[in-house]
């Protein structure tokens, strides 16, 4: 006789709590204990490609701002290359390729600056689009949220990622989109994060 074995899921996380910012971004919280803010500098001063800033609101099901956010960012370089061992010397000097940042505890709003990347090599052959991996977390968020941000001005690419074209619904997938414009005559890429509604952001379950 075979046994049939039931495997349980695992235990969700707590959720961040009151002191995210405390324990992940303590400046923000009014404790200066590092010389720099770990996870500020993404790209770092030696990273080639455009500059860009994105900013951005996380919005809760009533359409309201979420105030105690924490956003990680991973990113490849211009080259499209991510910050790793196996890539030793091919990653400019102080390129991290990760950041991050919370959200302004008045407003809710947050905000980066970084260098655009670019295509990244995919699976089996294929190229995905120039985009930004984003993790969230936020009190009420039992594990944290996957997603991703691609850029309104790589049209052609977006519609070939391998990714993007996961999401059955078209209409979804612009939830992933963060719209270009500019600021003082700098690019400015803006990505409000919806976490329920009718304009809720695709998450990954990965």
């Amino acid at each position: 006789m075979v046994q049939k074995l039931d495997y349980l899921k695992e235990t969700p996380s707590q959720t961040a709590g009151p002191y995210v910012h405390i324990g992940l971004a303590p400046g923000a919280a009014g404790f200066d204990i590092y010389d720099q803010e770990l996870g500020w500098d993404i790209a770092g001063p030696n990273a080639a490609g455009e500059r860009i800033r994105v900013e951005g609101r996380v919005i809760d099901g009533t359409g309201s701002p979420v105030k105690d956010v924490l956003i990680e960012v991973w990113q490849a370089n211009a080259a499209g290359i991510h910050a790793h061992p196996e890539h030793a010397g091919r990653v400019e000097d102080g390129f991290r390729g990760w950041g991050r940042v919370i959200t302004d505890f008045e407003t809710g709003e947050w905000g980066f600056d970084t260098v655009k990347p670019g295509p990244v090599p995919g699976r089996n052959g294929a190229t995905q689009a120039p985009h930004l991996n984003l993790w969230i977390v936020a009190r009420g968020i039992n594990i944290g949220l996957n997603t991703r941000l691609y850029f309104s001005d790589e049209a052609e690419a977006n519609a070939a990622d391998p990714v993007l074209n996961l999401i059955e619904w078209e209409n979804r997938r612009a939830t992933l989109v963060a719209v270009r414009g500019e600021r003082e005559g700098k690019p400015l890429y803006r990505f409000d994060i919806h976490l329920q509604g009718p304009q809720e952001t695709v998450f990954f379950d990965i």
